[in-house]
């Protein structure tokens, strides 16, 4: 049995609403914008802010200038540390300390690597052709049609700059995962299905 599953996902292919229905099938809890907010308590920054991190190239001088007057608190105030990397800490923290609390599917924020000691951890990546991404994008995030396929890759990069630069592993390659599902062919439920099946 699996008590843990982390899911990795490209951008508008259905990851996180696959992750609840896994989550529904198994009785496990489910962290998603819900891990976003307990980050942010636990670090005194705004969950807007912390959302965004999770997207941001942070190995990016600028990103660490512009957002380095942001108030994080006292316990991880370190000012030679770069704020994008204080972020990681908390988000590290945070991550251990949920999976510890029982039974549950994590997405995004490297769960994956942060939880990799771990042998009751199953690491799932979601992916989907571009015209399924570019239809669910549409459907779901109200994005204008024009440059959405370059929007679209654009948001997958970053995705893919911020897990290398913390984990030095390449992002959505399928080796790095346990399983790796084209939600497009295989469709959402099924999917949900799969990972339920192997959790159990």
């Amino acid at each position: 049995m699996k008590k843990v599953v982390t899911i990795g996902r490209e951008f508008g292919s259905g990851g996180r609403y696959i992750g609840q229905l896994a989550a529904e099938k198994l009785g496990y809890k489910f962290y998603d914008r819900e891990l976003i907010l307990l980050m942010a308590k636990e670090s005194g920054l705004s969950d807007e802010f912390i959302e965004e991190s999770g997207e941001k190239i942070t190995s990016s001088l600028l990103f660490n200038v512009a957002m380095g007057g942001m108030y994080l608190s006292n316990s991880y105030n370190n000012n030679l540390m770069p704020l994008s990397d204080k972020i990681f800490v908390v988000q590290t923290k945070i991550i251990n300390q949920i999976a510890n609390e029982g039974p549950c599917v994590i997405v995004g924020r490297c769960a994956d690597y942060i939880l990799k000691e771990r042998d009751d951890c199953l690491n799932v990546f979601i992916h989907c052709d571009m015209e399924d991404k570019i239809e669910r994008a549409v459907k779901f995030y109200n994005m204008n049609q024009k440059n959405i396929e370059k929007e679209i890759r654009k948001k997958d990069k970053a995705r893919a700059s911020h897990y290398y630069y913390y984990t030095g592993i390449e992002w959505g390659v399928a080796k790095n995962y346990d399983i790796t599902l084209n939600s497009g062919k295989i469709g959402a439920e099924k999917c949900a299905d799969i990972i339920y099946n192997l959790a159990k």
